[in-house]
């Protein structure tokens, strides 16, 4: 009997620019306070990709050199790339095109996706379905995003959340049931309203009016998204566990999007997890969108075990919300 596929990570790159903008920089900037920044959010620090013409895929090709460097494997034997974004270097071509030409994989394909927070989760699901219908070896999936790019800094609800940074693994196949064991993912387009840049698609196309009102910044009203997130991060955990049989005490980690500490902590309370058992980075990173569970895994890699269950769990504008259950391979 055939044994069956599954996409396992073998492999976690990542990057964060050097420049920090930190609580005490943004108090000269707007009307805030690193009390209220910290008790709010958790965020002490964020980085920020400084320099002119410097886009998402100058965070993302470091991240994936780095990942290619760890697994002893060249530009040339990636399939296919999929760059989990919402500020791409441009609207077209997408930034896994220029990826892959900055990084020489001369025979992988690849596309962009947009799902804000959750993207990289549905990218990771969608990588590993490549993987486990036998058609591709080695997928490479980045979470990179600029956020300082679409972030307005005279608005002090948003500016003091977002920074920039960039994630990424390989998946390859594996017949010993290790890699992404399931997923649960979902989306509410009602939640566009709450969550969004409104303008430089083609609803709202560039123009002076859509400038000079601040439209191509991402918007968000704060108490609604905060309602939704928690529950639908903390509920959509909790399901994936009661769907495989499993209990907080079988998880060896949350990976939870890093979007406000609360919604984190609602995230272990709901699914029965030890803080201890929580990846935090937030303070020093903020919220990288679709770059915070690679980044994490970045920075968690020495202390994952083989044999380890991690929940990946993330909720995102538009709303986009998911959670992936995983078994370590490394």
């Amino acid at each position: 009997m055939t044994k069956k596929i599954t996409a396992a990570i073998t492999a976690v790159g990542g990057f964060v620019p050097e420049d920090k903008l930190t609580n005490a920089d943004l108090e000269k900037m707007v009307d805030t306070n690193d009390e209220w920044i910290r008790t709010r959010t958790g965020i002490s620090e964020r980085r920020i990709l400084r320099g002119e013409g410097k886009a998402t895929s100058d965070m993302a090709v470091p991240a994936v050199l780095d990942l290619l460097s760890k697994r002893g494997m060249k530009p040339e034997e990636i399939d296919c790339l999929i760059v989990a974004t919402v500020t791409p270097d441009m609207v077209f071509p997408a930034t896994a095109n220029i990826v892959c030409d900055k990084i020489g994989a001369v025979n992988a394909w690849g596309y962009d996706m947009s799902a804000a927070c959750s993207g990289f989760l549905f990218a990771l699901t969608t990588g590993a379905m490549y993987i486990e219908s036998g058609r591709y070896k080695n997928v490479v999936v980045v979470g990179a995003d600029k956020m300082s790019a679409i972030v307005d800094y005279t608005d002090r609800n948003t500016c003091v959340l977002f920074g920039d940074g960039a994630g990424a693994v390989l998946l390859e196949p594996d017949e010993e049931g290790y890699g992404i064991l399931d997923s649960l993912l979902r989306t509410d387009g009602s939640g566009r309203h709450f969550l969004n840049m409104k303008a430089g698609g083609s609803a709202y196309p560039a123009t002076i009016e859509t400038v000079t009102n601040r439209e191509h910044f991402a918007f968000q009203e704060g108490k609604t998204v905060f309602k939704f997130a928690v529950k639908g991060m903390a509920d959509i955990s909790a399901d994936l566990l009661e769907k495989n049989n499993l209990t907080g005490a079988d998880i060896a980690w949350l990976v939870p999007h890093q979007a406000n500490l609360r919604i984190i902590d609602a995230t272990a309370e709901r699914m029965g997890l030890d803080k201890d058992k929580v990846m935090i980075n937030i303070q020093r990173y903020g919220n990288t969108t679709a770059a915070t569970i690679p980044l994490c895994l970045w920075e968690w890699q020495d202390q994952l075990k083989k044999d380890d269950l991690l929940v990946f769990a993330a909720f995102g504008g538009g709303f986009t919300w998911g959670a992936t259950l995983v078994k370590w391979k490394m």
